[in-house]
């Protein structure tokens, strides 16, 4: 009886082995076969379909560790060579390397920005689980024809959560255009489904994997000046790198020159009267100017008179008034009603 013990450990572990397998996913046990050819890899995935190569990337990138005896009881089940017997970690930024042995950059990003995205085979499926919010900010901005199409394609309870957060009339127009609309042309289907992948679901799929300094800067936008100038004085003289980076994402007060005169028309109406005019108070002449060239000249007059009347203030209130409006001009913006540039190229407005 003794004797049959080590047997039976050994018929025990067999049957753990095939259990571990057998709660993998086909697409699962692709990845984990495709991790362990390492370098033969690529000869593999060049062979495969793009919509394989996409599943089978989204495996590979949530994968996780997977233990050495499994990958063997997976290599014995498949009766395939594999290169090496260690376990193997699935990563974002291993089938990240792996694709770009054998696709062109911008293929690979935009692989790796779907497997970030929403779930989803394709681009509908992906559109039905952003939320109804985010994908009626964007919309807002398309043409009604545009919208009319996106939401045909969609499920239709998502296609309602969506309509109910347009603004009436718009939601009205994309009704009666999705009511009246004839077959579209499988090319103009393509050409918007190429918008969503490159200038929507890209975008979504960045905010959902942030840089640390993105948060930071947010951080360190809740602060008081003095506060600010201190923590990024002492990070510059740790990590130089670092605190220009957040500097440079940091949103502040001075970067709403950058709104144009609908943005702060627009700004203006949904801050507090009193916060505007302690903000501008302590605010450069050319901040002030931007303000006071897109109001009337009786608003213009009237604000003036409160800042003057305000006599001495305090610095720390004239930071709190424009972190507040700040605070407003980033909800107007997640709302659509305006834009806020970063600076950079593609941010840009063409008229």
């Amino acid at each position: 009886m003794a004797a049959s013990l080590p047997a039976q450990r050994q018929h025990d572990a067999s049957d753990d082995k095939r259990s571990d397998v057998a709660r993998l996913s086909g697409p699962e046990k692709a990845a984990v076969l495709m991790l362990a050819l390492g370098d033969e890899a690529p000869k593999v995935f060049a062979l495969l379909h793009e919509d394989e190569i996409r599943d089978l990337s989204a495996a590979m990138s949530s994968l996780g560790l997977v233990p050495a005896a499994t990958v063997e009881a997976l290599a014995v089940e498949f009766l395939t060579r594999i290169g090496g017997s260690g376990s193997i970690t699935g990563s974002y930024e291993q089938t990240q390397r792996m694709l770009a042995a054998f696709l062109d950059q911008e293929k690979v990003n935009a692989i790796m920005e779907e497997i970030r995205g929403p779930a989803g085979r394709n681009i509908w499926d992906k559109l039905a689980n952003v939320n109804e919010e985010v994908l009626a900010a964007y919309l807002r901005n398309e043409y009604p024809q545009t919208v009319a199409v996106v939401l045909s394609k969609v499920r239709a309870d998502h296609a309602a959560k969506v309509l109910a957060k347009l603004p009436e009339d718009f939601a009205a127009e994309c009704i009666l255009r999705m009511l009246n609309m004839e077959p579209v042309q499988r090319e103009i289907v393509e050409k918007i489904e190429s918008t969503l992948r490159t200038e929507f679901m890209s975008n979504l799929a960045r905010t959902t994997r942030r840089d640390p300094h993105e948060m930071m800067a947010e951080i360190f936008n809740s602060f008081d000046r003095q506060t600010e100038a201190r923590f990024l004085t002492a990070l510059e003289g740790r990590a130089h790198e670092s605190a220009d980076r957040i500097r440079s994402l940091m949103f502040v007060f001075e970067d709403l020159r950058k709104l144009d005169a609908s943005g702060v028309q627009t700004l203006m109406r949904g801050v507090d009267k009193t916060d505007l005019a302690l903000a501008l108070k302590g605010a450069s002449d050319e901040m002030r100017n931007l303000f006071l060239s897109n109001m009337s000249e009786r608003g213009a007059k009237i604000l003036k008179e409160d800042m003057a009347s305000m006599g001495p203030v305090r610095l720390r209130d004239v930071d709190a008034a424009q972190s507040r409006m700040v605070a407003v001009a980033k909800d107007l913006a997640a709302k659509g009603e305006i834009v806020l540039s970063d600076g950079r190229s593609d941010d840009e407005l063409i008229y």
